[in-house]
């Protein structure tokens, strides 16, 4: 899981990164923090390990799901808890 960022270790240059490369990707794979890249002052990149990115777009799906069921729910579409469990316990009891 992403951990909290340190701002004193975890904002690099654009050039800084670009000399280091290998070890900063190392550094992310392993403490799995982000690191922020600047341009010309700025944060301009976030590097963030790929399990980590994956788990965020994990959670960004669930909650768009849990966000559209929640909205058919209250516009009378979809079953309530109670009618979907009696359909699955109906479908896998046979």
């Amino acid at each position: 899981m992403i951990s909290q960022i340190q701002l004193d270790q975890d904002i690099r240059s654009l050039s800084d990164f670009r000399a280091n490369a290998a070890s900063y990707i190392e550094r992310v794979k392993s403490n799995h923090r982000p690191l922020i890249l600047t341009q010309h002052g700025k944060s301009s990149a976030v590097l963030i390990d790929v399990e980590d990115y994956q788990k965020l777009l994990d959670k960004v799906q669930l909650l768009e799901e849990l966000s559209t069921a929640r909205r058919e729910l209250d516009n009378g579409e979809g079953v309530s808890q109670d009618e979907f469990f009696s359909e699955l316990r109906a479908e896998y009891s046979s």
